[in-house]
């Protein structure tokens, strides 16, 4: 049937699902849908044009689902689509195969293939593989995921014992495993990518060896700090990143293969053996738990944000630090871009975007929280949602982790510029504090009375070591010469002495954990 774009009615006519048709030849009493085409040029000569909805190749009788036995028709072309999640599961195809292979094995162990049938599907899983790596695998998309483009293949190939694989197994325990596998995975490749961070941050530590900067709280001013200090506390939070990123793995290390679609099988399976076979720890105690948990997936990318927050806050640190107003840190030109039509810019592009990819990372995080938050037990075709979230978060932390290695081993601190920003804020102003309750005033008092010192110090326009010991007495008769050994960065720096702290013993205790720790080559 045709559809026309005339209509002997104002009404858009309905489009035939075979063709659409932009004109057509006149029809007798029939009005233009479009008639500011026919009025603009009169010697138009209607014509139409067909537009196939599907190739040629997709006229040709589709495959039969695997899962369709009860079913009299296939589904429409929108709806597989919609549907399919090859376009991006197909990255778990090394943990399907590598599943399948334990299960086989298992199958054959317990009786429920013969080992021929085993040595069958195993060597044409490994075809598959090979196949997949040198990209010759045709992946296609009626047979809608990573798990039935290879058991479909594998049928394919070796006949009657592919069809035997899936004894004993659902998609929904079968997705879950190698999700669980190539999790595991992941986090071993985000923790190394923290680990080259942290040796990188300890090495920029070790190249600036007594380096005082401003501390600084509300972005004020504080109190002095050495710059290896400040680097240590962001190696401090990357190796809680990491210890979050081990728990996670430990507690995701369990194996749901062999609770099928929920309630398990009664067939004679071994899941202790698959258990042992993938590296799990055990198990999945529960076939319903087994089938619906995602909290693993939760808690992963969890960790993952509370890593982009971390790095969103180096960057911001650095970007701050690489303006004129701080000019703390050059970064070189190999980690800088320019600008389309300021000549002169000189942009720390990498950690800025770096501080805006974390908004990426947890939004992933709360993509999955809220997939989750309503779904009765067990498993939903909701939870296909959860991969590419998944995904991106990976490939995103570890892309931030690695630039912000790249970014620290491309970095000068400009020690000049810093010396000179030192005297301004009084940082030394707690240390004096200090020095008076060392001289037996009670932390309050002496809190009010160097307060008072540095608003003379202002009304000077004068540093606290500036002041004169007669200045000083008019605040308080405790004061004697031994007060200057407490005043300037220096010399506060040197007072410094609890555990932790940013005296330079304790620092050096530090960076001798961490380069131990990290095992790094002074």
């Amino acid at each position: 049937m045709e559809s026309l774009l005339y209509s002997s009615s104002l009404q858009t006519p309905a489009f035939s699902s075979q063709s659409t048709f932009l004109f057509h030849k006149s029809v007798p009493n029939s009005r233009p849908i479009f008639p500011f085409l026919h009025k603009a040029n009169s010697r138009f000569r209607p014509l139409f044009c067909t537009m196939s909805r599907s190739s040629e190749a997709d006229t040709k009788p589709k495959e039969a689902k695997l899962w369709g036995g009860r079913f009299e028709e296939g589904v429409t072309d929108i709806v597989e689509k919609f549907t399919e999640s090859i376009s991006f599961d197909k990255q778990l195809y090394k943990h399907d195969i590598m599943g399948s292979k334990a299960h086989a094995s298992m199958l054959a162990q317990q009786g429920l293939i013969s080992v021929s049938e085993r040595d069958s599907i195993l060597k044409g899983l490994d075809e598959i593989e090979r196949s997949i790596q040198a990209g010759e695998f045709v992946w296609r998309t009626d047979r809608e995921d990573v798990h039935m483009n290879i058991e479909a293949t594998l049928t394919d190939m070796v006949g009657e014992p592919a069809k035997k694989l899936h004894t004993a197994r659902s998609r929904n325990d079968q997705v879950l495993t190698d999700f669980r596998l190539w999790c595991r995975d992941a986090i071993d490749r985000i923790v190394a990518s923290i680990i080259n961070l942290q040796v990188s941050l300890v090495k920029l530590a070790l190249n600036n060896e007594g380096l005082i900067i401003p501390g600084y709280t509300h972005l004020q001013r504080a109190q002095p700090v050495l710059l290896q200090h400040l680097l240590l506390a962001y190696v401090e939070q990357l190796d809680r990143d990491a210890g979050r990123l081990l728990d996670c793995k430990a507690r995701l290390n369990f194996n749901p293969l062999g609770a099928c679609a929920l309630a398990g099988t009664g067939l004679p399976i071994d899941r202790f053996m698959t258990s042992n076979a993938l590296g799990f720890t055990a198990p999945m105690r529960n076939s319903i738990d087994a089938v619906s948990d995602r909290d693993f997936v939760l808690e992963f990318l969890s960790a993952n944000s509370i890593i982009a927050v971390h790095l969103s806050r180096i960057g911001e640190e650095w970007v701050l630090w690489a303006s004129e107003e701080f000019g703390f840190i050059t970064p070189s030109d190999s980690v800088s871009t320019g600008s389309s039509i300021m000549p002169q810019k000189k942009n720390p592009d990498p950690m800025e975007l770096v501080r805006g990819k974390s908004a990426r990372v947890i939004g992933d995080l709360v993509t999955l929280l809220t997939l989750c938050k309503g779904l009765p037990l067990a498993y939903n075709r909701d939870l296909q949602e959860d991969k590419e979230p998944t995904f991106d978060s990976v490939k995103t932390i570890i892309g931030m982790l690695e630039v912000s290695a790249e970014f620290a081993q491309n970095i000068t601190f400009n020690d000049e510029r810093i010396r000179k920003a030192l005297p301004a804020g009084y940082l030394d102003a707690t240390t004096l504090a200090d020095y008076l309750v060392k001289k037996g005033i009670p932390f309050r008092t002496s809190h009010d009375i160097v307060g008072r010192a540095v608003a003379l110090c202002v009304s000077k326009n004068c540093q606290l070591e500036d002041l004169s010991l007669e200045d000083m007495r008019k605040l308080s008769p405790v004061f004697d010469d031994e007060v200057y050994e407490f005043l300037g960065v220096e010399n506060a720096i040197k007072k410094f002495s609890s555990y932790g702290s940013t005296g330079l013993a304790c620092v050096a205790d530090q960076l001798d954990y961490w380069v131990g720790k990290l095992e790094i080559k002074k």
